[in-house]
C-alpha cells in the first residue's frame, strides 16, 4: 500500500492524482490527434500529387516525358512491370517482343512516361511510341536509335491486345499480381510497404481490371480487323469510340483502316499544308492535340506545356543523312528524273519544299475559304483518290460524321477544332528523310523505293515488317526473313483488306521508267 502524506488530506491527494491523469490524458490525446494529423496530411500529399518525371533535355523529353495520359489512362507502374510475368502465355517475348526498345539503365522502353498520380506511379505512352526506332546498317552492327523516324518495330496492335488479354485471365488478381510486384520490386532493391500491399494496389488492379474490360468491349471490334502489325495503327476508329460510335455497326468501307506511322521531322516548312495522310487539316496544332489522344489524354488532362515543348522542338528537327556510302554520280544521273517524275507532288528537295500558299488562319469562320484551293497535284495537297488509286480504306475511315464530332472537341477551350475537313484523297507529303520511312504508301504495303517504281502486280504480295535492318540497295527495310536473332517479324499479306499495294502507277510516278533510270532515282532519294 503507498505511503500516504500525513499532511495532505485523502481528498488532495485524489485531486492531485486526478490532475495527473488529465494531463497525461490530454497529453495522450494530443498525441494522437497529432499523429491523425500528420497521416492525414502525408495521405492527402500522397493521393493529391501529380507530379510527372520531368528531362531537361528536350530529346529525353521527346522519349520519356508525359503528355498527361497517365492522368486518365496511366497503368500503375508496378503492375506494368509485373505483367509479363503474371500472363506469360500471353506475351511469352516480354515486352521487347512487342517493339519496344530499352536503353541501357532505363526501367521503362522509349516512348513511356512515369508520373505520380493518385498515390502511386503511373505509366503510359507517349509520343515517341510511334515516332522512335532503330536501325542497323549490317547484322551484326549495333541499333542506331532515331528520333522521329516511323516506330516501324513497334506493335501497337498486340500491345493492346495483350493488355486486354491480360486483364482477362484468372491469374490477373490482387493474390496473384502484387505478390509478383513485390518480388519485382526486391529484385530491383526496393520494398512494397504496408498500405502498398493491402490497399492500393489491390484497389488498383480491380480498377485496371475493370477499365481494361470496358475498353476491350469498345475497342474489341477493330481486333477483329486485318492486323495492323508493326509500324502502324489505325488512326481515327480509335476517335470514333470516343464519341460512342459502335465499331461494329460502321459502313464496312471504314473498317481495315490501318496506316503507317509517320515520320515528323522539319515541321516548320509543312506549316500550312494539308496535314495527315489524307489532307485532312492545315493545322499542325490540332494534328498534334488529336494525336495526343492515343498517348491516353483527353481535353482536361492534356498537358499542353510539355505538348508546346515537343512541338516547338519538332519545327527545326531534322532526320539523319543515309548512313551507307552514295554513288555521288549516279545520283546527279537520279537528279533531272526526280525533277521531272517528283517534284511537282514531293518538292524540289529533302529540304526545299515548295509548298503552295495556303491561309492558314486560326479563324474557324474564316477557314471555309482555303477549301476551293485544298486540291491539286502539288506538295502538301490532295491528288484525288482515282489519280493515286490507292487502297482506300484510311480515306473512308475519316467519314463526315466523324469531321461533325471532331468539331465538338475541345469545346469552351480556346483550342477548339475548327480545320478539320473531309477530303477525297491522300496528301503529298516531302520526302526529308524518304530512307527512314520504309515501307511505302500510306498503309506501308511496299516494302521498297524501288519496289515502289515497279507495277503493283510486280511488288511483292506478302513481306514481312519489324526488322530495323537496312538495305541500302533497294532503300528499305529487310523484310525477306520470318525472324532473325530470335525475334519473329510480321507476315504482311497484301491482299488483305486495308492492305492493297496497288496505286502510284503509269507514267507521271515513274513505274514506266527504264531500269537505268530507276537506279539513278534511287539514288538520289538517298540524299534526302
Amino acid at each position: 500500500m503507498a505511503r500516504q502524506n500525513p499532511e495532505t488530506p485523502p481528498s488532495a491527494l485524489t485531486s492531485l492524482l486526478q490532475r495527473r491523469w488529465a494531463r497525461i490524458v490530454f497529453l495522450l490525446l494530443t498525441l494522437v490527434l497529432v499523429f491523425v494529423a500528420v497521416s492525414a496530411l502525408l495521405l492527402i500529399l500522397r493521393f493529391t500529387a501529380d507530379r510527372p518525371v520531368e528531362y531537361a533535355d528536350v530529346g529525353e523529353h521527346f522519349k520519356y516525358g508525359s503528355t498527361g495520359g497517365e492522368r486518365e489512362s496511366g497503368l500503375p507502374y508496378w503492375v506494368f512491370q509485373a505483367m509479363p510475368r503474371v500472363c506469360a502465355k500471353h506475351l511469352p517475348g516480354g515486352y521487347a517482343s512487342l517493339g519496344f526498345i530499352y536503353e541501357p539503365g532505363r526501367d521503362l522502353p522509349v516512348g513511356m512516361s512515369k508520373r505520380r498520380h493518385l498515390g502511386m506511379d503511373r505509366t503510359f505512352i507517349n509520343c515517341a511510341v510511334c515516332h522512335v526506332s532503330t536501325v542497323r546498317d549490317s547484322a551484326a552492327e549495333k541499333p542506331r536509335l532515331v528520333l522521329g523516324m516511323p516506330a516501324n518495330t513497334f506493335n501497337l496492335f498486340e500491345f493492346q491486345k495483350f493488355l486486354f488479354e491480360c486483364a482477362a485471365d484468372p491469374a490477373f488478381r490482387k493474390d496473384v499480381v502484387v505478390p509478383e510486384i513485390a518480388r519485382v520490386m526486391e529484385e530491383r532493391g526496393e520494398h512494397l510497404g504496408i498500405l502498398d500491399r493491402y490497399l492500393v494496389y489491390p484497389m488498383a488492379i480491380w480498377l485496371m481490371r475493370e477499365r481494361l474490360t470496358m475498353l476491350a468491349g469498345r475497342f474489341g471490334p477493330m481486333l477483329d480487323d486485318t492486323p495492323w502489325g508493326p509500324g502502324r495503327t489505325d488512326t481515327f476508329n480509335p476517335n470514333k469510340v470516343l464519341f460512342n460510335f459502335p465499331l461494329d455497326r460502321i459502313a464496312a468501307r471504314e473498317r481495315n483502316a490501318a496506316v503507317d506511322f509517320p515520320s515528323i521531322w522539319l515541321q516548320q516548312p509543312r506549316q500550312g499544308m494539308q496535314l495527315h495522310w489524307d489532307g485532312n487539316n492545315i493545322m499542325s496544332e490540332e494534328r498534334n492535340k488529336n494525336a495526343a489522344f492515343g498517348t491516353g489524354t483527353t481535353p482536361p488532362t492534356i498537358d499542353l506545356k510539355a505538348i508546346g515543348r515537343i512541338e516547338q522542338w519538332l519545327l527545326t528537327a531534322e532526320p539523319p543523312k543515309f548512313a551507307q556510302p552514295i554513288d555521288t554520280a549516279l545520283a546527279e544521273q537520279g537528279r533531272p528524273v526526280y525533277a521531272e517524275y517528283c517534284a511537282g507532288c514531293h518538292g524540289t528537295n529533302g529540304r526545299d519544299f515548295a509548298p503552295p500558299g495556303n491561309d492558314t488562319s486560326r479563324d474557324c469562320l474564316k477557314s471555309e475559304a482555303n477549301d476551293a484551293a485544298l486540291y491539286g497535284p502539288y506538295v502538301g495537297r490532295v491528288t484525288p483518290i482515282d489519280d493515286i488509286a490507292t487502297d482506300r480504306h484510311r480515306l473512308d475511315s475519316f467519314s463526315y460524321e466523324l469531321v461533325v464530332q471532331l468539331g465538338t472537341i475541345y469545346a469552351g477551350y480556346p483550342h477548339r477544332y475548327c480545320h478539320y475537313r473531309k477530303t477525297f484523297g491522300y496528301a503529298n507529303a516531302p520526302l526529308d528523310g524518304v530512307w527512314l520511312r520504309a515501307p511505302y504508301l500510306h498503309n506501308g504495303s511496299v516494302p521498297t523505293l524501288r519496289d515502289l517504281l515497279e507495277p503493283a502486280d510486280a511488288r511483292p504480295k506478302e513481306f514481312y515488317r519489324g526488322d530495323d535492318l537496312y538495305d541500302g540497295a533497294r532503300m528499305g527495310f529487310a523484310h525477306d526473313q520470318p525472324q532473325r536473332d530470335g525475334r519473329r517479324f510480321f507476315l504482311y499479306d497484301t491482299r488483305l483488306p486495308g492492305n492493297s499495294n496497288a496505286g502510284h502507277e503509269g507514267a507521271k510516278y515513274g513505274t514506266l521508267l527504264a531500269p537505268a533510270q530507276k537506279a539513278a532515282l534511287v539514288e538520289y532519294l538517298k540524299t534526302f
